[in-house]
């Protein structure tokens, strides 16, 4: 057995299909119930989540009894957080509001020991190494990680291609709520111009050689994105799903005669 095989970045790499859950609840028993689902994946959001890095690591405690790939969204891709997030043992990232190919460079060194890159070099204090008990760590821990950048704006789907093929870089990851509001499209991820932003991010990424992923909550949207080549898609938030079923419930008490509001058609969460 590897070791240090991580199935995520493996998928990604063979282009395999990967359903995953969007986790916001920043709650681990919330999580745990999540990673009984059935999902291929569950995002740990640290960006509009109110999750930090204790929290992350109790979130990533949990769902290790389960199989089930976390992925870590941090609020900012610098080499502090990242470093924090890796010596804890997250081993999936997606890097928000990536805008160039230098950027990206960047954040592959920021995930990899010298001398491929500058990741710090803690191992005795980090729970990804077990406090140095995984024999070869330093010298392995480079190629479980998964580094995915997420494009989000004007800047990053005009060099998406160039960002999607730098090398250490396993997959593009589509915004498409910031996406839509840096087109001028604010709160309308299925306006047209979105909509083509998407497939050439989508193109640009997939003809590097690279695996891409989005978000949605439209179930259409979804399935057609899988059907397309997106390989790993969020197809739902937790956050989402608690709001929209208890407004459900109490709207069936409170008012039999008014029937529940659908969800707004194309949107992201």
């Amino acid at each position: 057995m590897n070791d240090f095989a991580n199935p995520f970045r493996e998928a990604l790499e063979a282009r395999s299909r990967q359903v995953g859950l969007w986790m916001g609840l920043a709650d681990p028993y919330a999580a745990e119930i999540c990673a009984g689902a059935g999902f291929d994946w569950l995002l740990i959001d640290a960006e509009h989540a109110p999750n930090d890095l204790r929290s992350v690591l109790t979130h990533l405690q949990v769902l290790a009894a389960y199989p089930v790939s976390p992925v870590v969204r941090p609020a900012v891709g610098d080499e502090v957080s990242l470093k924090g997030l890796l010596d804890v043992g997250a081993r999936n990232l997606i890097v928000p509001m990536v805008e160039s190919a230098a950027q990206a460079a960047a954040l592959v060194a920021a995930t990899r020991y010298p001398p491929r890159g500058v990741r710090g070099v803690g191992s005795a204090l980090a729970r990804a190494s077990r406090w140095n008990r995984r024999a070869g760590y330093l010298d392995r821990a480079d190629e479980e990680v998964c580094l995915v950048v997420q494009i989000e704006s004007r800047a990053g789907l005009e060099r998406a291609a160039e960002i999607a093929a730098v090398d250490g870089v396993q997959g593009v990851f589509v915004g498409p709520a910031d996406l839509s509001a840096s087109l001028g499209h604010l709160g309308r991820p299925g306006h047209p111009d979105v909509v083509a932003a998407i497939e050439e991010v989508a193109a640009g990424t997939l003809a590097a050689g690279k695996a891409v992923g989005i978000l949605t909550s439209d179930e259409t949207l979804a399935r057609g994105y899988l059907a397309r080549g997106f390989s790993f898609v969020a197809v739902g938030v937790d956050t989402t799903l608690l709001a929209r079923a208890t407004s459900d419930l109490a709207a069936r008490f409170k008012d039999e005669a008014t029937e529940p509001a659908p969800p707004p058609p194309g949107g992201v969460y």
